[in-house]
């Protein structure tokens, strides 16, 4: 079955922000070693998409023994359009949209009849990139526990919220 998917070294960035996010509260570095090992990334290709992520701004390194990684901004202000546009630059889900797009390049244009379709799922699919911070992901993930102890997450991808108190 053939598949519309991220490339690799996007999903592997992604893992590696995440879990910047996790310790993010005690802002202690992390290595490329430790992240690589608890992500299950392979660490020279790992070293690679880590110096995008610094050149973009995303991630922070500090040098010495107690030397690493963490995020260059809060968890909060970091989404996954940035970690993606950081590795692969402007998302498109065809060459017709997106913002590196042109309509033009297709020699359909303009009596295409997908057009219409093409352009709202790039549009959905960004907001979902764009609204998605490391911190709303961190969040959920603390929550996964509990979630799989009570068996309330409807279906997959749905948590139940961290009840009040």
């Amino acid at each position: 079955m053939a598949v519309m998917q991220i490339s690799r070294k996007v999903d592997y960035a992604l893992r590696a922000a995440i879990h910047l996010a996790m310790r993010s509260d005690d802002r202690r570095p992390a290595s490329v070693a430790e992240i690589a090992a608890r992500e299950g990334v392979p660490k020279k290709f790992l070293e690679k998409i880590i110096q995008d992520l610094i050149h973009h701004g995303i991630v922070r390194s500090t040098r010495g023994a107690q030397g690493g990684y963490t995020l260059a901004k809060a968890p909060e202000m970091i989404t996954f359009k940035d970690v993606i546009e950081a590795i692969e630059g402007p998302v498109s889900l065809n060459v017709c949209v997106g913002a590196g797009g042109d309509a033009h390049e297709c020699t359909m244009f303009p009596h295409c009849g997908m057009l219409w379709v093409w352009q709202e799922a790039q549009k959905r699919v960004m907001d979902v990139f764009a609204s998605t911070t490391l911190a709303a992901v961190r969040a959920r993930t603390l929550d996964v526990p509990r979630v799989l102890e009570e068996g309330r997450a409807g279906s997959p991808g749905e948590y139940a919220r961290p009840s009040s108190v």
